[in-house]
């Protein structure tokens, strides 16, 4: 599965943004799509993933109630709305797809994901 993601940019604090992933190849074996980003000088983190078959997401603690995950499945698309922004989102935001099926325990593991886009760079500054 090949994975290009797009939107990215620069935004005034309390913003929004939507980030968009197109998966395109095998797309018929993706059990899980979501995001992840990494901020300069620290670790990736997990930001929101979304289940393929069901559509159950889960999102991270730091983002919920600002940010929300979709898919379009005819489109094999991933979305991630991302409202309310704040300079501690500025980060490269990473799409990423894998095969299984996970649970909740699991989903936020970088290891269920095997496919990784390129990033998308958000800078929020005023």
């Amino acid at each position: 599965v090949q994975l290009q993601a797009c939107g990215g940019g620069l935004v005034q604090p309390g913003g929004f943004l939507r980030l968009s992933c197109v998966a395109s190849g095998r797309t018929i074996s993706i059990g899980v799509m979501g995001w992840f980003r990494q901020a300069l000088g620290k670790e990736r983190e997990f930001v929101a993933a979304t289940r393929w078959s069901d559509a159950m997401t889960n999102v991270a603690d730091s983002v919920k109630g600002r940010f929300t995950i979709s898919r379009d499945r005819v489109k094999t698309t991933v979305y991630l709305q991302m409202n309310s922004l704040k300079p501690v989102d500025t980060a490269v935001y990473y799409c990423a797809a894998g095969t299984t099926r996970p649970i909740l325990s699991t989903i936020r593991r970088e290891t269920t994901f095997d496919s990784w886009g390129q990033g998308t760079q958000l800078t929020v500054s005023s």
